[in-house]
């Protein structure tokens, strides 16, 4: 198995791969397309702004192996801001496309009295099929670490594999397609059920 973290100059990289040191794997840092070599699973992390990652993506000529990567159903974990370019657009960066992979649009939270934005802390996500693939031993409803103000709406909503609540929304806090996992919160620093969520996805 040969993990590879995508780095486009801002993705919170430590922290995932030392979350997959603690599974006993070394992953590999691509920065170009070049670097991805005999790549088994991708992950991207991300902090940062939609637009800024994607002009990044752009500069680095990583935009085409991703799609590539995930067209052709090849093992993709994608974090944060790496789950939301896989959607078209952003309301955080007007303008700016995204990779395009999975139709809809991320949105901000909505501007409710009392309702601290971003959200950040810990939080539920309820996943729609508990205790199998990559929700085995996880539980009905796994606690996760989120800090983010913005988040994926999918046009189709049967690629949703979990779902958070905060403030007035319920929004889809991961997706799954074949061999594709993409979560709003952070696995890498959400202690031993983040652990677990990674375990599940890689096979371990």
């Amino acid at each position: 198995m040969n993990v590879t973290l995508i780095d486009y100059g801002a993705g919170n990289l430590r922290s995932v791969a030392n979350a997959l040191r603690a599974l006993g794997l070394e992953p590999n840092i691509a920065a170009a397309s070049s670097d991805m070599g005999n790549t088994t699973h991708l992950v991207l992390p991300g902090v940062g702004s939609f637009g800024d990652c994607m002009e990044q993506l752009a500069k680095r000529r990583l935009i085409d192996p991703i799609r590539e990567w995930v067209a052709a159903g090849k093992p993709y974990l994608g974090i944060c801001l790496g789950y939301q370019i896989l959607f078209d657009s952003s309301e955080e960066s007007p303008g700016i496309a995204g990779l395009g992979i999975v139709p809809g649009t991320v949105r901000r939270f909505g501007q409710t009295p009392g309702l601290k934005i971003p959200h950040m802390g810990w939080n539920s996500a309820v996943p729609r099929n508990p205790d199998t693939g990559n929700w085995a031993a996880l539980g009905a409803e796994p606690y996760f670490y989120y800090v983010h103000s913005y988040f994926p709406c999918p046009d189709d909503r049967s690629v949703i594999a979990a779902e958070t609540s905060y403030g007035g929304d319920k929004f889809a806090s991961a997706i799954e397609l074949p061999n594709l996992l993409a979560c709003q919160f952070h696995p890498e620093k959400s202690q031993e059920t983040g652990l677990r969520l990674i375990r599940n996805f890689l096979g371990l």
